[in-house]
């Protein structure tokens, strides 16, 4: 049997269950949340039967992970005081971090203002997690890109924190103490009030931490002692991206939006597998004709037990599976 190709008008027009080829389908269950639903997590089987739902007391900001044990960890989007810091703001804010169990219950749960999109819980209890503070005006003057004519005062980037089981802080790393002016350059039609733009933050082992700054089109890797980037992906290869991982051969995969991408005016996404030994694309998935994939924001991709890999097109709600040869 064929693997069945994905096509504009499966993305557009269906919804529900739309293929499975069951030879080459990964088994197991998917956990997803409309990202402006107001609380609802689903998991679904391959079937695409939901088999269970969490309802949460905040809507998704942003994300959410099964847990070994089976709880859920949930980012929630709480309006506060910080609701209207600058225009876009609130569609990724967070607030609030917590682990509940299948019944909803919470077992854990810290509390941040500064706290947007992504979060991931540690071994000790604690979590680590993405923040944002204000640039210093002398930095932010030095910065450069971004569109000209924003008329945004303030400036802001991301600090990695690392709090315990108690909420206290033991850790954290301020973007605009690291990123570079020569190369940490905003993308052309964005506003000035964000430097840096994390998406994604993902702790690895040998005290190292690997974070996805959008608005510079940059995946980097740091290391917590010195604060310092030992590996970084830019402009050069990406585009907007989200949602980078280590997988087990050490390379790291990379949803690629595509947006404004440097060297290629097609605006359509794509899935790469980089060796960051040498920055090698050694593994990419797109679509025939390339317009058929495409998500300027959010989105994701996770390599699968059987070598399949799972893609989610977040703007247009498309969960796909793809095996290793497209």
């Amino acid at each position: 049997m064929s693997l069945i190709k994905p096509q504009t008008h499966q993305r557009i027009t269906r919804s529900g269950l739309t293929a499975l080829d069951r030879d080459l389908a990964s088994p197991g269950l998917t956990l997803y949340a409309p990202m402006f639903g107001d609380g609802q997590v689903f998991l679904l089987d391959v079937e695409g039967v939901e088999v269970h739902r969490w309802d949460l007391p905040y809507p998704p900001g942003l994300y959410g992970y099964l847990l070994p044990s089976g709880n859920l960890f949930y980012m929630g989007k709480v309006k506060d005081d910080t609701w209207d810091r600058f225009p876009q703001w609130k569609r990724f804010k967070g607030g609030v971090m917590m682990e509940v169990d299948w019944n909803g219950n919470v077992l854990w749960e810290h509390r941040d203002p500064d706290h947007h999109h992504d979060a991931r819980r540690t071994a000790s209890g604690g979590a680590v997690y993405l923040a944002a503070e204000r640039v210093p005006k002398h930095t932010a003057e030095r910065v450069q890109g971004g569109a000209l004519d924003s008329d945004q005062d303030d400036m802001w980037a991301d600090i990695v924190v690392e709090v315990d089981s108690n909420g206290d802080r033991i850790w954290e790393w301020h973007a605009h103490e690291h990123m570079d002016f020569e190369t940490d350059v905003i993308t052309f039609n964005d506003p000035r009030d964000e430097w840096s733009h994390a998406n994604t933050v993902v702790p690895l082992d040998d005290k190292r931490v690997m974070v996805s700054f959008r608005n510079t089109s940059t995946v980097g890797i740091i290391d917590r002692d010195s604060g310092d980037f030992v590996w970084k992906l830019g402009y050069d290869v990406l585009a907007q991206q989200h949602d980078p991982s280590i997988l087990d051969n050490d390379n790291v995969l990379i949803f690629d939006n595509g947006a404004h991408r440097k060297n290629d005016a097609r605006t359509a996404s794509r899935v790469i597998e980089v060796n960051p030994e040498t920055n090698e694309i050694v593994w990419e998935y797109r679509d025939q004709p390339v317009f058929n994939f495409y998500s300027p924001y959010i989105s994701g991709a996770r390599r699968l037990p059987n070598g399949n890999t799972l893609i989610t097109e977040g703007n247009f709600g498309r969960m796909f599976q793809i095996t290793p040869d497209g």
